[in-house]
């Protein structure tokens, strides 16, 4: 017999109240509750699963231990569920099918459209190769919400950098004209874990988030890295490791909007100028294809 974990925690709880045992009741109605917020079921295309190590490690607004027992509903990550093969893609179909109109696809990775997208293949549906460029066409406009988790997802990325032999599109332009939202772009290589749990929290909690021209999350990306930079105003240094400013070797600080800066990485430990390197962009769209200069 199949128990879904919340039958399972209604069950403990009932059973707990019945034995007279102690329980926090109110940590547990809060797991409860997480089944009535739109559910998350996620994606992995053409990448290299950073997007999900850096989730994993979140640390502000809380711990990813918190997230997926208190603050989401995922639904659908072969990352981190149990299930897998055939099991796990029919948990993906009826998903999305039980909650249509009301989840949150988040897509890691770009979509390989080359060979009829057979370059990846996520399972199979009814004995046929479930390609990622179907499962995105297909799932992406029965969602209420599409997060591109990633510069990869968002841009295309290191994914789609010449030559691109496998033909790989951005979660935007494959979905062009298929959706009436506005796909949410996390840029990043990876996308800062704050930003993409903060996201999904606040679209559950909130809705669509103000997007600047490239469908990026206003919030986390109205602001040059540079503005905030430590090494603003320090004097150019002249080659990566030494003490200053790397914006005349080329520290794409000045042009990328993103939170490295003032979020920092590593539990608010460094960034990149902070570890003496000059900062690669890797939230714009060009990236990589414009290298340091």
């Amino acid at each position: 017999m199949k128990i879904s974990r919340r039958d399972f925690l209604k069950w403990s709880a009932a059973t707990a109240v019945a034995l007279n045992l102690d329980l926090d009741m109110g940590k547990v109605n809060t797991v409860l509750a997480a089944e009535t917020d739109p559910p998350v079921i996620w994606l992995n295309g053409a990448g290299c699963s950073g997007c999900t190590i850096s989730t994993l490690n979140v640390t502000n607004p809380t711990t990813i231990d918190d997230v997926l027992l208190n603050k989401i509903s995922l639904k659908y990550d072969t990352t981190l569920m149990t299930q897998s093969g055939d099991s796990a893609i029919q948990t993906l179909d009826q998903s999305a099918n039980t909650y249509n109109g009301q989840f949150i696809l988040v897509i890691e990775g770009a979509v390989p459209t080359g060979s009829s997208g057979n370059y990846c293949v996520i399972g199979e549906q009814n004995g046929t190769p479930l390609t990622m460029q179907q499962a995105v066409l297909k799932y992406g406009p029965m969602a209420k919400y599409v997060v591109a988790a990633g510069t990869c997802a968002s841009f295309g990325g290191v994914s789609a950098a010449s030559p691109n032999s496998t033909s790989c599109q951005s979660v935007e332009t494959l979905l062009s004209g298929k959706t009436t939202n506005s796909v949410i772009n996390l840029a990043g290589c990876p996308v800062h874990p704050t930003v993409m749990v903060q996201t999904l929290l606040d679209l559950i909690l909130t809705g669509m988030p103000a997007l600047d021209s490239n469908n990026r999350p206003t919030q986390y990306y109205g602001r040059a890295i540079h503005s905030d930079c430590p090494r603003l105003g320090t004097g150019a240094a002249g080659q990566p490791g030494v003490y200053g400013c790397y914006k005349s070797i080329g520290c794409k600080g000045p042009n990328t909007d993103n939170v490295c800066a003032t979020m920092k990485w590593n539990n608010g430990v460094s960034f990149c100028t902070i570890s003496n390197y000059p900062c690669i962009g890797c939230a714009n769209p060009t990236f990589p294809t414009n290298p340091l200069w």
